[in-house]
């Protein structure tokens, strides 16, 4: 192996820059040459790329966002598509290939090595932390304590006006934000994906804590459960205590990444440099019992990991 490219693909997340810096400084102190591919697979497809080496990446451990940027190519999906990267692969001479991204990042990895048999190392890259076979994924924390540091302040004002908030965060598939942030925040309630809520007897639980004198009470919705307009809007109707919503938004995708972000995306970078220098040819690197593990990406193709719904009981008791 002598020159390998590296991509951030799909949605970005706090932590993609620290694992490029790895990607890039373990590959030059190994011996190899580094492309960085800028915008995911549709940078690849057009060749946008660049050769990359120490220097390149000094400076960026602290960023949020991603050097390299990213988006979504609807022409890879396609036959003719796929035939035009692995074009560009064997034109740039790229040995390994890896990508740092979500599962559909890991898939459009997954068809580039099906169709000319590239090496490819799939780092976990996503604010959602729902990859299987990794316990965490870059970005998760970061997002995790921007959303707590929004609620946390909501709660103030909640509490000097005795009002219901209902708070809005990312999370369309899954609600590994909205339980996390609900837990750690003190939230009366967290509606998440993969568990129906109901909605009848959170509004008499609602009602039940404003008559014994509850000052505040914070409601956490992840955006692919309900709009979180619509909750507090039904909270308004049934209960008729004034309801008010904020939606955090993009913000818990930016900013500086944490100390964790930035450990995790180290360690993960420079493991799947080393896993294409192994011989292994289609891999993701994760976080296993605070090891870091290497794992088929086909693993990827079964679905999201589970989350532990559990957790869910744990809030409702927090908050009696």
């Amino acid at each position: 192996m002598r020159r390998i490219g590296v991509m951030t693909s799909g949605g970005d997340a706090p932590g993609m820059n620290a694992a490029v810096r790895a990607v890039v400084r373990t590959a030059v102190e190994r011996g190899l040459e580094v492309l960085g591919i800028e915008r995911g697979f549709h940078g690849l497809l057009h060749g946008h790329v660049r050769p990359m080496g120490s220097s390149s990446v000094s400076g960026i451990i602290n960023r949020g966002g991603t050097i390299l940027r990213t988006a979504r190519s609807a022409e890879f999906r396609t036959p003719e598509g796929q035939g035009r990267a692995t074009r560009q692969i064997a034109e740039n001479g790229i040995d390994g290939l890896v990508i740092i991204g979500g599962d559909g990042s890991y898939r459009g990895g997954l068809a580039v090595h099906r169709a000319c048999g590239v090496r490819v190392a799939g780092v976990p890259g996503t604010i959602d932390n729902d990859i299987p076979g990794t316990e965490y994924t870059i970005g998760f924390d970061t997002a995790v304590n921007t959303a707590l540091e929004a609620i946390d302040k909501i709660r103030d004002t909640a509490t000097s006006h005795d009002r219901v908030f209902v708070v809005e965060v990312m999370g369309r598939l899954n609600g590994a934000i909205a339980l996390t942030v609900s837990i750690a925040g003190g939230a009366e309630a967290a509606i998440i994906p993969e568990v129906r809520h109901d909605m009848l007897r959170l509004c008499q639980r609602i009602q039940t804590w404003q008559d014994r004198g509850k000052l505040s009470c914070i409601i956490v919705v992840a955006e692919g459960a309900a709009r979180g307009s619509d909750i507090a809007a039904t909270i308004t109707q049934v209960t008729g205590i004034e309801t008010r919503l904020a939606v955090i938004g993009h913000i818990q995708r930016g900013g500086a990444p944490s100390a964790r972000d930035r450990e995790m995306a180290t360690r993960f970078g420079a493991e799947a440099v080393c896993a294409l220098l192994d011989g292994e040819e289609a891999t993701m690197v994760g976080l296993m019992r605070g090891c870091t593990v290497r794992s088929p990406i086909e693993s990827v193709e079964c679905g999201s990991r589970p989350l532990d719904e559990g957790l869910l009981a744990l809030v409702d008791v927090m908050a009696t």
